[in-house]
């Protein structure tokens, strides 16, 4: 068993994120590398979550495959900046309660990013939705109205936004979205919030 220092020693160098960065810009999936490596599906991803230490044969395998050398695991890790593609196929629409049914389908525009300092989603109003619920959370939030036309009750003011407003306000208070548009008419903003203890 490794050593607490080994292990911190070796957790630096991380491995485990850079075979899975290479793997991402090859667009592979695990048993495709398990394929090429002869290593299975479950220990590579062992491999990238960084819950095993790859021995150095192991680690030519998958450096063969790359086309790079044992250097790209040890040595000094360039600085690449964020940046990450989400494909409308790869969210998810989530419902949101209201007081009587579904108020509006929460849909994560960033959700693969890692520590993101905002998170941004695609709020859809349906027809016949209902009010949210109240709530609030730490830091501060933005909605932009899309189209149609969103209610935004914060401090028991009811605010009307239309296609093209926007509102930003501090979200440790209630607040809650409802569709202003009538029963007949969908609408869609887009809310980013931003936790401010986690601002840089």
């Amino acid at each position: 068993m490794l050593s607490e220092t080994l292990s911190d020693q070796i957790d630096a160098y991380r491995i485990g994120p850079k075979v899975l960065q290479l793997r991402r810009d090859k667009r592979l999936g695990l048993a495709q590398l398990g394929d090429h490596t002869g290593l299975s599906a479950g220990m590579l991803s062992k491999i990238e979550r960084g819950l095993v230490v790859p021995t150095l044969p192991t680690l030519v395998r998958i450096a063969l495959v790359f086309g790079v050398g044992l250097d790209h695991f040890f040595g000094p890790e360039e600085a690449h900046p964020i940046a990450v593609h989400v494909t409308a196929q790869d969210r998810i629409s989530l419902p949101i309660d209201g007081e009587k049914g579904v108020s509006y389908l929460f849909e994560s525009l960033d959700f693969p990013v890692p520590d993101r300092v905002i998170e941004a989603y695609l709020a859809t109003f349906p027809t016949h939705s209902t009010p949210a619920i109240a709530h609030a959370h730490p830091g501060v939030e933005l909605i932009y109205v899309l189209a149609g036309e969103v209610a935004l009750t914060l401090h028991g003011k009811r605010n009307i936004l239309a296609a093209g407003d926007a509102f930003y306000f501090d979200a440790d208070f209630d607040h809650s979205y409802e569709n202003a548009g009538g029963p007949d008419h969908a609408a869609r903003a887009l809310v980013v919030v931003c936790d401010q203890s986690r601002r840089i």
